[in-house]
């Protein structure tokens, strides 16, 4: 980085940032650790000698343990592309307009849990409901550890509520698809074979009052070879469209390459429940009590705001350990 002509190439330059603050995010609180674990060793010798360092013990050994546990949660992000980038894609399903107002929900919760945490975010594509909330959006996180952190979260989002679109005020249950693809640069191999790839030119639009582009400047891209499908209308550049949709498709494919990889470890053990698109991982209530809970790890909390507020750590976490378990 201390290179004159470092910043000459600015993706690259991006890329060593980023493997930089994933780097740090493990060297520097092992640093803290190991040298919690020197001055603990002295404290206990200088207890011997005077009690007023033997009450302060316990407390240290309590807070070296905390921040051990935390590393060894880092320490299963030990995937190749777990350092890397998310982009993470939400569609309404099953639910109608609460359902659509569900996924713009879920989309708000991923953003303040990037907040909470000091990732960046870029929205490169919304499908606004002509009524209310989302038909999908893709986000990308960026920050150490991204992908690592959030690919537990890819599958089907169930929401049960008294619906606010519902002037009966029945309870209503929404779903939400959330998948989760890493970002990959150039440098990463994945052949798009353009006699592969169908590409759609539309006009892109917004709902309500928003801008609505006079020419066909939104991309679709078809892997007809997978069946993949992504989009991009966020710039009013064509160019800059299609750009941005070649870096999802090429995140989505390697994603399923991972999925195979996955599947070849996962046939070493059985009784793994399925995670992947189009499975419930979790529910969220807000009706008859608020609550949030895990399908496959039983982690729950009980307040469902908190959660949509960015709390989801303790998800995440859960997520890690409950994986690791199933390879034991």
């Amino acid at each position: 980085m201390a290179a004159p002509d470092f910043w000459n190439n600015q993706e690259r330059a991006q890329q060593v940032v980023a493997e930089l603050k994933s780097a740090g995010a493990i060297i520097k609180p092992l640093e803290e650790v190991l040298s919690g674990v020197e001055d603990l060793s002295a404290m206990i010798e200088m207890a011997a000698e005077d009690e007023s360092f033997a009450a302060e013990v316990p407390a240290e050994l309590n807070r070296l343990e905390k921040a051990l546990e935390a590393l060894e949660l880092k320490a299963l992000l030990d995937g190749p592309l777990d350092s890397n980038a998310a982009l993470l894609t939400i569609n309404a399903r099953d639910g109608g307009t609460d359902a659509n107002d569900w996924a713009e929900m879920l989309l708000r919760m991923y953003i303040a849990w990037a907040g909470r945490n000091d990732y960046k975010t870029e929205l490169l594509d919304r499908q606004d409901n002509e009524e209310a909330g989302i038909n999908s959006a893709t986000l990308a996180l960026r920050g150490p550890m991204a992908y690592g952190y959030l690919k537990g979260e890819m599958g089907m989002h169930r929401l049960v509520r008294i619906s606010p679109f519902n002037s009966e005020g029945k309870r209503q249950t929404s779903f939400a698809a959330v998948d989760v693809a890493p970002e990959v640069s150039d440098s990463i191999d994945i052949e798009l074979r353009s006699e592969d790839i169908r590409e759609d030119v539309f006009r892109a639009s917004g709902a309500g009052g928003q801008h609505v582009n006079k020419t066909s400047s939104a991309i679709r891209l078809t892997h007809l070879p997978t069946n993949i499908v992504v989009q991009c209308q966020n710039e009013r550049s064509q160019h800059k469209n299609r750009a941005t949709a070649q870096k999802m498709l090429r995140a989505r494919l390697a994603r399923v390459e991972e999925e195979k990889r996955e599947a070849e470890q996962a046939a070493r053990y059985s009784g793994m429940a399925k995670v992947g698109f189009g499975s419930q991982i979790r529910n969220y209530f807000l009706h008859p009590d608020q609550r949030v809970k895990d399908a496959r790890t039983g982690f729950l909390v009980g307040s469902f705001h908190n959660v949509l507020d960015g709390e989801l750590q303790g998800f995440l976490d859960a997520f890690l350990r409950w994986r690791a378990g199933k390879k034991q």
